[in-house]
């Protein structure tokens, strides 16, 4: 099976690392001259897929900014999945989810197995449950070839402090976190399938990152985050990195020459960086 790792570094390096994100705030859709409803948020979202999809290695949707709007949102977000994987985009949905037992389990079934409307090549989770809690999803995602990204090391500012404390060994939770990942990682070729976020706002951690797995980087662009951040952060672990941005590009719309014209932009300074 093509597991989700080697898709992810596949098409980092076919597309850039640029991951964007399909986030249909209110304020986005009133710029584009849309309404704030689900005929503005289908326009608008299918417009974004139709500029980036074909050319950037992973979209981001966030879940809930289609959740919203109830089941019409929720229906427009199963296009957007579906025709950005068509258009050779990976999809990595943006949902945060962490729960335990059967809950976690029917999160994971909902978003990571194919027979599901909602199936993407991976979503973002929470361990703070206990990292143990996300066992269902890495089973799930196992059992078919799709990935995770665990929040790790956030940029947000109220994050430091759970993500900074430190455990009984000594280690922030947050550093405990990549060591897990490094386990469900280890021997994984060309890059395993369990990923960490790990914002692109940081700064200097002197954490090393170099742990098997996709990194996600949001922060970037509009928010702050630099090419040469990247590249500061992570050191040696920066070709695995997908800097995602929301903002730089969708604020190019709707034209779609222009978005695209953005992701190639953004796209030639990281590599560049690199």
């Amino acid at each position: 099976m093509n597991h989700f790792g080697a898709r992810f570094r596949a098409a980092l390096e076919a597309r850039g690392p640029l991951c964007v994100g399909i986030d249909p705030h209110a304020a986005l859709l009133h710029e584009w001259g849309l309404a704030d409803d689900v005929a503005g948020l289908e326009q608008f979202a299918m417009t974004v897929v139709e500029a980036v999809a074909p050319v950037c290695s992973m979209v981001k949707p966030q879940s809930a900014f289609y959740e919203r709007f109830g089941s019409r949102g929720v229906a427009v977000l199963e296009r957007v999945i579906a025709e950005s994987r068509a258009a050779g985009a990976l999809v990595l949905l943006d949902v945060k989810r962490g729960d335990i037992g059967s809950t976690s389990q029917a999160y994971a079934e909902a978003y990571l197995d194919p027979a599901s409307p909602l199936a993407a090549d991976a979503v973002t989770v929470s361990p703070y449950l206990g990292f143990g809690s996300l066992t269902p999803f890495v089973e799930t995602a196992r059992a078919h070839g799709t990935g995770l990204f665990v929040l790790a090391l956030t940029s947000n500012p109220e994050g430091p402090e759970v993500q900074h404390a430190v455990t009984d060994t000594g280690e922030s939770v947050g550093r405990r976190m990549l060591d897990h990942l490094a386990s469900l990682n280890e021997g994984a070729a060309p890059l395993g399938s369990f990923g960490a976020v790990v914002g692109a706002t940081i700064g200097d951690t002197g954490t090393d990152f170099c742990f098997n797995g996709p990194i996600l980087a949001p922060g970037f662009g509009a928010q702050g985050g630099t090419a040469a951040d990247i590249r500061r952060i992570f050191g040696a672990a920066t070709p695995d990195v997908a800097p995602s941005s929301s903002r730089e590009v969708l604020q190019a719309g709707p034209s779609v020459p222009a978005m695209r014209e953005v992701v190639g932009k953004v796209n030639a300074e990281l590599r560049e960086a690199r």
